[in-house]
């Protein structure tokens, strides 16, 4: 469910119209609608209800801090992946002590950053990193809880792009090498071994690769215990799919509510503190894109919808292939005959494609358009690709509307380059030839 509907025959954003957003900010922007955000947490939160848990918001998915900050005041802390993430969680007011620090690749400088910062945990995904992770910890006279990421080697069955618990894949540490890994980790000074963490992908469909996978982690909680680590968190990551096919079409997908019922099905007794990582399941559905068209063009065997968002604001449809439902910001007539058209946009790549032969309402140069489900993996993944400006951010609450991000100009953009001192800037050079 979202808070994204017609009234009067235009779209509203809970009970501001996305046309009266666009008259003032422009397009293309992205409007995230604080009431879907509230509901789909507190829907989450509800369905683990009876565990000792903590949602730690996957803020890959969208990492604005006044999104960050609303999730912040319904109780989330954050799954932050880089030194980056950390820093705006903390400017969003995550407590340090509601963070946890995943990813395969994190630096020193990023470490020590986590370290100084005293947050909740750090998920150890190599081997060499848990060195590192010591020296730094040790030099500073500091103690840090570390969980170790396992990969279970368990096929999500979702796309190859975004599937991360097979053996191939490049994170976490190899189930067999757990033991091992753990045993070291004991020995090494200014560490703390505290859990078990695993994340197997995302938008998944199914609960069954969830079930393998949490199984194999309560085995090896039990299995450390035995080994005499006092193992009391189990890391469970995320990766709930959501529906992206519009009225209702498509996908058959596990609710939060099923997901939690096997989650407490897995875990059992297990007396560990369950952490979740939840980021899409949250905010996919909470956001949409707004896009005006710019051109009608009949081709000799299609026509095009081309519009002013590109791959550069909404990078999924290229990378993934991704399926977004789109909808006039005015609501059609009753009746209206649909027709096929291909949406795309301006960018010289025909990557740049929203949808290929989707049947839509008739749309004329200058309606305007909303891609759904979008607040997830969109903003985020933006670029400044062919020059273009990035695209705003806006979040409505009841009746009121702010922006969140402006729009980042070109002038900006140039700004952070300089030209070296052996050019001639003072006058441009003659063309010859």
């Amino acid at each position: 469910m979202d808070h994204f509907t017609y009234k009067n025959g235009e779209m509203f954003a809970e009970n501001v119209a996305l046309q009266a957003i666009a008259a003032e900010v422009g397009t293309p922007f992205y409007c995230y609608s604080t009431a879907t955000m509230v509901r789909h947490f507190s829907v989450f939160r509800d369905a683990l209800d009876g565990l000792d848990f903590m949602i730690c918001y996957a803020m890959k998915a969208n990492g604005n801090i006044a999104v960050m900050r609303t999730l912040a005041e319904q109780g989330a802390g954050a799954d932050v992946v880089s030194g980056g993430e950390l820093e705006r969680a903390l400017a969003a007011g995550i407590p340090p002590s509601k963070i946890v620090f995943s990813g395969v690749g994190k630096t020193e400088a990023e470490i020590a950053a986590a370290i100084a910062a005293g947050i909740m945990q750090i998920n150890v995904e190599s081997e060499p990193e848990l060195e590192v992770l010591s020296a730094i910890a040790a030099a500073r006279g500091r103690e840090v809880a570390v969980s170790i990421r396992v990969n279970p080697d368990v096929d999500a069955r979702t796309h190859e792009k975004i599937t991360t618990g097979k053996s191939e894949n490049k994170f976490g540490i190899d189930l067999g090498r757990a033991r091992d890994v753990c045993a070291r980790a004991a020995k090494l000074p200014g560490i703390r071994l505290v859990g078990v963490a695993m994340h197997i992908g995302s938008q998944l469909r199914d609960l069954e690769p969830y079930r393998a996978a949490y199984g194999s982690g309560v085995a090896l909680v039990h299995q450390l215990r035995g080994d005499g680590h006092a193992i009391d968190r189990i890391d469970l990551g995320g990766g709930l799919g959501i529906p992206y096919f519009e009225d209702g079409e498509g996908e058959d997908l596990p609710s939060p509510a099923e997901y939690g019922a096997m989650v407490k099905d897995v875990i059992g007794d297990l007396d560990c503190r369950v952490i979740v990582e939840p980021g899409r399941v949250i905010m996919g559905n909470a956001g949409v894109l707004v896009a005006q068209v710019i051109y009608v063009k009949e081709g000799p065997t299609r026509r095009f919808l081309i519009v002013d968002a590109a791959m550069n604001d909404l990078l999924r449809p290229s990378l993934y292939s991704a399926h977004h439902a789109i909808d006039p910001v005015r609501q059609p007539d009753a009746g209206a005959t649909c027709e096929t058209a291909d949406v795309v946009g301006p960018i010289c790549e025909s990557g740049d494609t929203f949808a290929r032969q989707r049947l839509l309402p008739p749309m004329e140069s200058g309606d305007l358009m909303v891609f759904r489900s979008v607040g997830a993996y969109g903003a985020v993944m933006g670029s400044s690709y062919n020059a273009r400006p990035l695209a705003p951010e806006v979040l409505v609450n009841g009746d009121a509307f702010a922006v969140i991000r402006r729009r980042i100009e070109v002038a900006d953009l140039i700004g952070f380059e300089s030209m070296p001192d052996w050019f001639d800037t003072t006058r441009p050079k003659e063309a010859t030839g």
